[in-house]
C-alpha cells in the first residue's frame, strides 16, 4: 500500500530537488508524521499487549503551520495470516467525549475470529483522556444536593440558570482557542489524519452512538476510504443537536416504563410494586420527597441520574433496583449514593466527558437563542415525558453560553458509500431507532439490523448471536443480509436479554466497563 508518511515524503524531495512543484510541497507539509509506538503501560491495553503513542495534527486543519495538538492512539495488531489481513479498523466509543484508546482491545470480543483480519486502532478523540490538551471546567459540577431538574418555581430555574453559566464561563477559561475547534468536523479530519500516519489508502470505522455520526460524516466526505463499517445505536444525522435531545426525552419515558414493568415483575424480590404502574408513582413519590428533604447528598437530581442508566442499558437493571429498595424500605441511601458516585467522579479532571460533550454539541450547529424557546419546548415534551426532559435540558444549557463559534450542521450523504452494517434496538432510548431509518435512508447500500423491542443502547458484541455473527461475517467477508426495499429494517433479532435477578455474570460485567457509549 501507499505510504504517506511525512519522513518518505521529505527524502522524496530532496531527491528532486528543484523539480518539486508549489503544490506538492503543499501536500507534503499537510502529510501527518508518522505515530511512534510504544508499549501501553495501562490496565487492559497493557494486558493485551498493545501499542500506544501520540499523532500531532493540527488544532485548525485551515491553519496546517499554526498550533499542534496530540491525539492518543493505540494499536494491537492482526493476528491473521497475510493473505487474511483487512487493514486497519479505527473505533470510537461515542459521547461526545468518550475515551477511546482501550477500545482497540475490542476486536478481540468478535465471534468466529471475525476481527482477526484487522489492526484495531483506538484513539481519545480532540481533548479527551490522554490527547493533549486535556478540557476540563470543574470537577465538581456534578456535586451533590443540587437542585430538583424539574422548575417548577423561579428560584429552581435561577438556581440553574446560574449553575450553566458558571460552567460555560469555566469551560471557557480553560478551553480557550480548543473550544473553535472541536466540532465532529474536527475529528473526522483527525480520523484521517491518524489514516494518513498509518500509511493506509482506507480504513474500516467501528463507530458506537456518537460514534455513528462521526463514521455518517467520514463515509460521506470519504467514501472511497472506507472499506468496512459497523455503525451500532445510529445517530439521525438531521436533528443535531436539539432536536436529538428533545427526541432522547420521549424515548426515555418509554424505556424508563419498560423498565418499571421489569421491577414489578419481580416485586417479590424488590417489593416495589406489583405493576409498572405502582412502580412508576412510588419513583415520583420518592423524588418528591427527595426534592422537600435531601436524603443526605442524595435529592431529586441524583436520583434521577441513578435511575438513567436503567434507561440506556439492561446491564445494572438489577443493582439499581436493589439500591432503591434499599432506601423505599430501609431508608439505607448508601446504595443509592455508590451509583451515583460511580457514574459521576468528583476527581480532578473527572469531567473531561461532560466538557467535550457540550464542547462538540454546542458547536456542531447553533442552539436557540431564546430561552423561551426551550422553556415552550421543554414544557410541552414534559408533560407527556416527565422522567429525563429537563434533566437534559439543563445538562445541555451551558451551551446558551458557549464561547465556541458554532457552525453549521453538515449535510450526510451515503449515496457514493460502500455497504455498510447499522444496528440498533427498537426502544433505543439515546439515539432512537427513527434516527437509525433516516441515516438507512442517507445510505442506500447500507444495511439495517433491529433487536426488535430492545432498550438497550449500543450493545453489540454482547453476546446476542443474531447480531454478533452478522457482525463477524460482515467483517470477515463483506457479506451483508439483503436489504429490503420497505423503509424499515433489514433483519430483525431478539433483543439483549433483560437480565433475571442475581444471575448476572462476571464477564459481562468486565465488558460492561469497556462497552459502555454514551450519547447524552
Amino acid at each position: 500500500m501507499r505510504r504517506f508518511w511525512a519522513a518518505a515524503t521529505a527524502v522524496a524531495l530532496c531527491t528532486v530537488g528543484a523539480t518539486v512543484t508549489a503544490a506538492q510541497a503543499e501536500t507534503a507539509r499537510r502529510v501527518p508524521a508518522a505515530i511512534a509506538w510504544g508499549a501501553c503501560t495501562e490496565g487492559t491495553l497493557k494486558s493485551h499487549g498493545a501499542e500506544c503513542g501520540y499523532l500531532s495534527v493540527p488544532l485548525d486543519y485551515a491553519k496546517p503551520d499554526g498550533t499542534k495538538i496530540e491525539l492518543a492512539v493505540s494499536r494491537i495488531k492482526s493476528t491473521a495470516p497475510a493473505d487474511k489481513r483487512q487493514g486497519v479498523m479505527l473505533v470510537n466509543p461515542g459521547g461526545p467525549g468518550g475515551s477511546g484508546r482501550a477500545m482497540a482491545a475490542l476486536g478481540q470480543a468478535v465471534p468466529k475470529q471475525g476481527g482477526a483480519g484487522y489492526d484495531w486502532i483506538g484513539f481519545d478523540p480532540r481533548g479527551v483522556g490522554a490527547s493533549k490538551p486535556k478540557l476540563t471546567c470543574d470537577a465538581k459540577y456534578a456535586g451533590y444536593n443540587r437542585p430538583p431538574y424539574v422548575p417548577s418555581t423561579p428560584e429552581i430555574e435561577k438556581a440553574w440558570h446560574a449553575r450553566t453559566t458558571a460552567y460555560a464561563a469555566a469551560c471557557a477559561r480553560n478551553g480557550g482557542a480548543l473550544l473553535d475547534h472541536m466540532r465532529s468536523e474536527d475529528t473526522v479530519r483527525d480520523i484521517d489524519s491518524i489514516r494518513q500516519a498509518l500509511g493506509v489508502e482506507k480504513i474500516s470505522f467501528y463507530g458506537f452512538s456518537y460514534g455513528t455520526y462521526l463514521g455518517q460524516i467520514y463515509a460521506s466526505r470519504n467514501p472511497e476510504r472506507v472499506h468496512r463499517m459497523v455503525l451500532d445505536g445510529v445517530v439521525d444525522p438531521g436533528r443535531v443537536w436539539y432536536q436529538s435531545n428533545l427526541d432522547q426525552d420521549v424515548a426515555f419515558d418509554k424505556a424508563i416504563k419498560i423498565y418499571f414493568a421489569w421491577i414489578a415483575k419481580y416485586d417479590s424480590v424488590y417489593r416495589l410494586g406489583r405493576t409498572a404502574a405502582a412502580v412508576e408513582k412510588l419513583y415520583y413519590q420518592q423524588l418528591d420527597q427527595l426534592a422537600k428533604k435531601p436524603a443526605g447528598q442524595i435529592g431529586p437530581a441524583e436520583l434521577t441520574d441513578v435511575f438513567l442508566q436503567p434507561g440506556y442499558y439492561v446491564f445494572g437493571w438489577e443493582e439499581t433496583a436493589r439500591a432503591f429498595s434499599s432506601w423505599v424500605h430501609d431508608a439505607d441511601i448508601a446504595p443509592l449514593k455508590r451509583l451515583y458516585d460511580a457514574e459521576h467522579p468528583q476527581t480532578e479532571g473527572s469531567d473531561n466527558g461532560y466538557a467535550v460533550y457540550l464542547a462538540v454539541q454546542c458547536t456542531d450547529a447553533p442552539w436557540p437563542a431564546s430561552w423561551q424557546k426551550w422553556v415552550r419546548d421543554n414544557w410541552r415534551v414534559h408533560k407527556r415525558a416527565p422522567f429525563e426532559t429537563w434533566g437534559n435540558a439543563w445538562y445541555n444549557a451551558p451551551c446558551r453560553h458557549w464561547a465556541g463559534e458554532a457552525g453549521k450542521p453538515v449535510e450526510v450523504d451515503g449515496s457514493k458509500a460502500p455497504p455498510l452494517l447499522m444496528i440498533s434496538e427498537t426502544l433505543d432510548a439515546a439515539t432512537p431507532f427513527s434516527g437509525a431509518l433516516e441515516a438507512r435512508r442517507r445510505f442506500p447500500r447500507s444495511v439495517l439490523i433491529e433487536g426488535i423491542g430492545g432498550t438497550t443502547h449500543a450493545g453489540s458484541l454482547f453476546g446476542n448471536a443474531c447480531v454478533d455473527n452478522t457482525i463477524a461475517d460482515y467483517l470477515a467477508t463483506g457479506a451483508l443480509p439483503g436489504r429490503v426495499k420497505a423503509d424499515r429494517s433489514d433483519k430483525q433479532c431478539e433483543p439483549i436479554d433483560q437480565p433475571t435477578p442475581l444471575t448476572a455474570t462476571a464477564r459481562k460485567s468486565d465488558m460492561r466497563r469497556l462497552l459502555q457509549h454514551n450519547i447524552k
